[in-house]
């Protein structure tokens, strides 16, 4: 099992970002959702990663896994504070977000724990998982990651 996420972690994750991206679009663009001021900052960091990771892919690049964490990381802890302030009341009254739709409006909730925030945030840890993984390939060769 382990092998199989070794070779095949920077595929997941790509496909994990391609997911995540084309369901916030689809979101906002078919159904109309406007994105909050957090829901943008999130954005920001799983946008690019399609073709961070797209690319990385392609080349089989395991290097890539520097510029992909630290953007997981980043979007990962956006979207926990997001999901914090959509499930516990007095986040919201911290940094109210005073322009456009309110950051603590939920379109979403699922089986009442499942949000927006919440799938971005289980999208940049899975990210965050499978370079990991893919990374460690070549750490535990001893070869040098191309």
């Amino acid at each position: 099992m382990r092998s199989f996420f070794r070779n095949y972690g920077i595929y997941l994750a790509w496909l994990v970002s391609l997911i995540a991206t084309a369901g916030s679009l689809y979101l906002s663009e078919v159904l109309h959702y406007e994105p909050c001021r957090l829901c943008w900052f999130q954005r920001i960091f799983m946008y690019p990663q399609v073709i961070v990771l797209g690319i990385a892919a392609y080349r089989n690049d395991r290097s890539a896994a520097i510029y992909a964490i630290p953007l997981s990381v980043i979007g990962g802890c956006i979207s926990l504070y997001h999901y914090a302030e959509q499930k516990i009341p007095a986040m919201s009254k911290l940094l109210p977000c005073k322009v456009g739709i309110p950051c603590n409006f939920d379109y979403l909730n699922w089986w009442g724990f499942i949000t927006i925030p919440f799938m971005a945030l289980i999208a940049f840890l899975l990210i965050i998982l499978f370079m990991s993984a893919a990374r460690k390939e070549s750490e535990d060769t001893g070869e040098v990651a191309e």
